[in-house]
């Protein structure tokens, strides 16, 4: 699920690389990006259950300012959740458009689809794939962005078997350069499930970025709100997804729980 991608401690802010450019800039662009992480966080939550994470993207720019992109990322929350689940594999496609308002000032607007191939469903009969709207704007190194599900949120049902459709996130986000390579990383989110208001829950983290020169070395502490050091009860399930409960029942992993998350991350 990212963000936006998460790559908790390099300086995207989720779940996906975003595709900008600075100016003056060619007619077309192509970037490329790899990081490998000590564990992938999204919003706050586990989604490799305390496992390492190798992911990736390629990102297209347009000098107008229109932008698309690709990202994935291993995962295993699902095939957590679901004994008979294959899905190992969280792939963003997205796109948009970002424009300048002015030397301080900047707007970024777009959609974003999180896809799951494999077999596995967390919740009831709806799958996980999820499309979201977004919108920032941004001020020098403050970003205020929000996210609205156009589908079930990650496959979220309700008690009575209704989609999630129409949840929202709202984030906060700062990346303020230091100078000599150092970046100091924020982050305040919020995650409103629509009809769920038990799984609904903020996110914060602050972190630390290094440039080295040949990549950037992260290190950033997440923890979140939600119940338990879970994302709330879900009716249609017997077990709670991103607690991401054994299949046994034996002992539960704590998806939302404050912890550390190491990356090393590289642009090309």
């Amino acid at each position: 699920m990212k963000r936006s991608l998460l790559v908790c401690a390099v300086s995207t802010v989720g779940m996906f690389a975003s595709a900008y450019a600075s100016s003056p800039t060619p007619e077309h662009s192509f970037t490329g990006n790899v990081t490998l992480a000590s564990e992938y966080l999204y919003r706050g939550i586990a989604q490799t259950r305390g496992k390492p994470a190798v992911q990736g993207g390629f990102d297209y720019a347009h000098k107008s300012g229109f932008y698309a992109g690709v990202w994935a990322s291993n995962i295993s929350w699902i095939s957590d959740a679901v004994a008979s689940a294959s899905a190992s594999l969280e792939i963003d496609v997205y796109g948009g458009y970002k424009a300048a308002l002015s030397d301080d000032w900047g707007l970024d607007v777009g959609v974003l689809t999180y896809n799951y191939p494999g077999s596995g469903k967390p919740t009831g009969n709806a799958r996980p794939d999820t499309t979201e709207l977004y919108g920032a704007v941004s001020w020098k190194w403050l970003t205020l962005k929000y996210s609205h599900s156009t589908t079930s949120l990650f496959g979220w049902t309700k008690a009575d078997g209704s989609k999630t459709k129409g949840s929202g996130y709202l984030e906060l986000n700062a990346s303020y350069d230091m100078g000599n390579g150092w970046t100091l990383l924020g982050h305040l989110g919020h995650q409103k499930v629509k009809g769920l208001s038990d799984a609904s829950y903020s996110d914060f983290r602050v972190g630390v970025n290094k440039d080295l020169g040949f990549g950037t070395l992260g290190l950033a502490y997440s923890t979140t709100n939600a119940k338990d050091g879970c994302v709330g009860n879900m009716p249609a399930s017997p077990t709670d997804v991103y607690c991401l409960v054994k299949h046994d029942g034996s002992s539960a992993y704590e998806g939302g729980k404050g912890r550390l998350v190491l990356t090393f991350g590289k642009t090309f």
